[in-house]
């Protein structure tokens, strides 16, 4: 029998930054430990079951498959979602659209609009830190949609609801204070996409025109259909297309267009209010 020592030293995980944690949430999983318990014990035996499930999912991470497809879960926010392949693994980024939504408007109610919600990440997040706001995600994949419900009704998150739409296909007449977005928005023709974990997730997710901005174009186009009288519109999108989305919202004729940048310090989020 191995000790987990012994079973972290030998994963053999390409050398990342994050090979070591990846490693030990996979072995902390197999055992239905939390990662300090790795540390705490590193000399205790681990059982042969426990250690054919974990290097199991070595061989898959090893193959480049996302720890949290593996798992089947992800923390996003103060949330612990289940994700799946049919929607992207919400990423740390993307809390800054959660962070600017929450300083933009103030606690009183709202109808808030997450557009291609997929996990239901934003909208949940969202949700939990507004009580008194009413969001609505959708997303065209009736999976993805299926997911999010099911991630909303384990949290007891009664003020979010989730419905198929592609964009703003399904919402007619109906109008919002507030819509966010983490469309996609990468170029189709990117060296990324077939590199590291994003191989594995859903193209349809992440790709948008030869310059990654097509769906932005279409919501940028559409939103105003849907917002309310000085509502806002707020778009993560790419790291170097902060200027080309401000471009778009100030030529649809939004006002107070701005970016917010994220940890690393590039545009991250553009937004823009929607005059009376």
């Amino acid at each position: 029998m191995s000790t987990i020592l012994t079973l972290l030293n030998d994963a053999q995980l390409p050398d990342s930054q994050t090979a070591r944690l990846d490693a030990e949430l996979l072995l902390a999983a197999a055992l239905g430990k939390p990662r300090s318990f790795l540390r705490t014990w590193p000399e205790r035996l681990v059982d042969r079951e426990t250690r054919e499930r974990f290097e199991g999912w070595i061989e898959r991470r090893r193959a480049g498959e996302p720890v949290a497809y593996i798992l089947g879960h992800q923390g996003f926010w103060s949330l612990d979602l289940e994700v799946g392949k049919d929607t992207l693994i919400p990423r740390p980024d993307t809390e800054l659209l959660v962070e600017s939504a929450l300083q933009l408007l103030p606690a009183s109610p709202a109808n808030v609009l997450d557009l291609g919600t997929g996990t239901g990440a934003i909208a949940l997040a969202l949700a939990c830190e507004r009580l008194s706001w009413h969001i609505t995600g959708v997303d065209r994949i009736p999976e993805a949609v299926a997911l999010a419900e099911r991630n909303r009704a384990r949290l007891h998150l009664n003020n979010a609801g989730f419905r198929r739409s592609h964009w703003f296909s399904a919402l007619a007449g109906e109008r919002f204070a507030l819509i966010v977005s983490n469309p996609p928005y990468i170029p189709s023709g990117d060296p990324h996409l077939r590199q590291g974990d994003v191989r594995f997730e859903p193209s349809s997710a992440l790709v948008s025109g030869a310059d990654g901005l097509d769906d932005i174009r279409l919501i940028i186009e559409q939103a105003p259909n849907h917002l309310e009288h000085e509502g806002w519109l707020m778009l993560e999108h790419g790291y170097d297309q902060g200027a080309a989305v401000r471009d778009l919202l100030q030529s649809r004729g939004f006002d107070a267009v701005d970016s917010r940048r994220d940890l690393g310090g590039h545009e991250r989020i553009s937004l823009g209010r929607w005059p009376c």
